[in-house]
């Protein structure tokens, strides 16, 4: 009886590990922020003919039939199915919407100069300069380490300028000063000299 009430709770245990990962999962589709570039598949439910495959334009827009045109990057997946379930309503009774993003290709910085591969970085997961770096090669024998810059713009919408953030590799490397191993975001410029 004693083993099988410590298997009962070993299985116990995994079980609740495995349900706190697929909520932690659900939890981080939830939070992202859509970017352009961004793939969306929008169903509406018993409405075959309103089923799309969406990429977020440029301008941050997508379209939709009867919904005509909304602002899609910087909304997470279930704001957008919200603004498309209200627009619809008029149109059909109860609808009931589904956006699940599909992929993430807006999600990407880009590192110039001297690098071993230069280009773009698709970031998966939330993402350091240290690591952008790291997936770009690293930086080359010429590079001037302690002169990266980071340019950030902020709110296209609004206007906002763009923003410089230094960063000190050797002191990144060496472990002495963590402060300048910024969170990236999406359409970050990681400029090496």
């Amino acid at each position: 009886m004693v083993k099988t009430e410590g298997t009962l709770k070993n299985i116990f245990m995994t079980v609740s590990l495995l349900m706190a990962g697929l909520f932690s999962i659900a939890a981080a589709s939830e939070t992202y922020l859509l970017n352009p570039g961004d793939q969306l598949e929008v169903s509406v439910w018993n409405e075959e003919t309103l089923q799309r495959t969406i990429t977020v334009l440029p301008d941050g827009m997508i379209s939709f039939p009867l919904v005509g045109h909304l602002q899609a990057a910087g909304k997470n997946a279930a704001e957008v199915e919200a603004v498309i379930t209200s627009k619809l309503d008029s149109f059909i009774a109860d609808p009931e919407v589904n956006v699940t993003v599909t992929n993430t290709r807006g999600n990407v910085v880009f590192v110039v100069g001297k690098v071993l591969k230069p280009g773009p970085v698709a970031m998966i997961q939330s993402t350091t300069v240290m690591q952008a770096l790291a997936m770009s090669g690293g930086l080359n024998e010429f590079a001037g380490g302690n002169s990266i810059k980071i340019i950030r713009r902020s709110d296209t919408a609004t206007g906002a300028q763009e923003t410089i953030l230094k960063v000190r590799y050797s002191d990144l490397e060496k472990g002495s000063d963590l402060s300048s191993n910024h969170l990236l975001n999406a359409g970050d410029v990681i400029v090496v000299p």
